[in-house]
């Protein structure tokens, strides 16, 4: 058999001993079968139940297992857990199954921020029943029920307790940052995201989760849920995507290689390579857009979403009739490399 990943972690129990968030620096995915059921072997890992405690006292062991695998990373992390009086797990997903976990759910989240998997390549479904509202503070994750008297006890020695935000997602920041990339606001990332090598998100910028950019990008504007950012585009200052959790309904919505969404401009369609939306202009699937050839002459009325995909067009307001308009788009956007130095 193949199995689908595996990941040892540390997790955050509310008092009455639930897991509410875990945290996987290291997972494998498409695990050996050795590595697999060595590690099962070891927790005594029964078919599902796929989250396991595991002791301080089989760190050593299972350490060793990870090292013999060459998973050298995961190894290095267990051996440090060994100290930790955090609840540490393992978990096992046999197959890419909808999780039934908060840790599960976690796990895969997390799958996508270390750039394992892409968006839309592993099954989330059902993922926000599992998941509720918690606290993400300067002390960690708290149950919201817990949260009052946590904050009544840091007072009392002190000290104060910063809540960042309450969200079923934390800040992708907080457990994974990928290599090559600028972030100016960490909140504006969720868990969950996919931030491509070279990626740039400014301050008013936000990438939902299952989500991202491929490569080399500037995000001023919103990226939702569900939608991918070829390399070389630009979402301007205010800029909207549509998503599956902002009225995109089951529509995926991407955009193409070195197309440019202007400030303030909107999208409810997928995109090609090497187009543009004029800033202040939302062009959702069903917009009538007027087709012009080369010489500016109306050929057709379209909606957009019979433009789905296409490649090189310029979609513009006409300041006169008012009326949306496509042509050919002459010239490619091309992002500044100095901006995108993020070594």
């Amino acid at each position: 058999m193949e199995s689908y990943a595996l990941a040892f972690g540390i997790a955050t129990k509310n008092k009455a001993g639930k897991i509410i968030e875990a945290f996987f620096p290291t997972p494998v995915l498409h695990p050996s079968d050795e590595l697999y059921f060595s590690l099962a072997n070891i927790v005594a890992y029964k078919e599902g139940n796929n989250v396991c405690e595991v002791q301080t006292t089989q760190c050593e062991e299972i350490s060793s297992v990870f090292f013999s695998a060459n998973e050298k990373e995961s190894a290095a992390f267990t051996i440090k857990a060994a100290t930790s009086n955090q609840p540490l797990i393992l978990i096992f997903l046999s197959a890419d199954e909808k999780p039934t976990s908060i840790a599960e759910s976690f796990l895969k989240l997390q799958l996508i921020s270390h750039r394992i998997v892409k968006p839309h390549s592993i099954i989330l479904d059902g993922m926000f029943s599992l998941m509720h509202n918690i606290a993400w503070t300067s002390q960690g994750a708290i149950d919201l029920p817990e949260l009052a008297e946590r904050q009544m006890k840091a007072r009392l020695n002190g000290k104060t307790l910063t809540v960042h935000c309450v969200d079923k997602f934390p800040r992708m920041l907080d457990y994974v940052v990928p290599s090559g990339i600028r972030v100016a606001d960490a909140s504006r990332i969720r868990l969950g995201a996919y931030v491509g090598e070279g990626t740039t998100v400014m301050h008013e910028g936000f990438i939902n989760f299952n989500a991202g950019t491929v490569g080399v990008s500037m995000v001023e504007g919103r990226i939702s849920a569900g939608v991918m950012v070829g390399k070389g585009s630009d979402i301007g200052g205010g800029a909207s995507i549509m998503g599956t959790l902002s009225g995109g309904g089951q529509l995926i919505i991407s955009i193409g290689e070195n197309s440019l969404l202007g400030a303030n401009s909107g999208l409810g369609f997928p995109l090609g390579d090497r187009c543009t939306i004029e800033s202040g202009l939302y062009v959702t699937a069903g917009t009538k857009v007027t087709i012009l050839d080369p010489s500016g002459n109306e050929v057709a009325i379209v909606k957009a979403r019979d433009l789905a995909g296409k490649s090189d067009l310029l979609f513009r307001r006409n300041s006169v009739s008012g009326k949306i308009e496509c042509k050919d788009n002459k010239s490619a956007i091309k992002l500044n490399p100095d901006l995108h130095a993020n070594n």
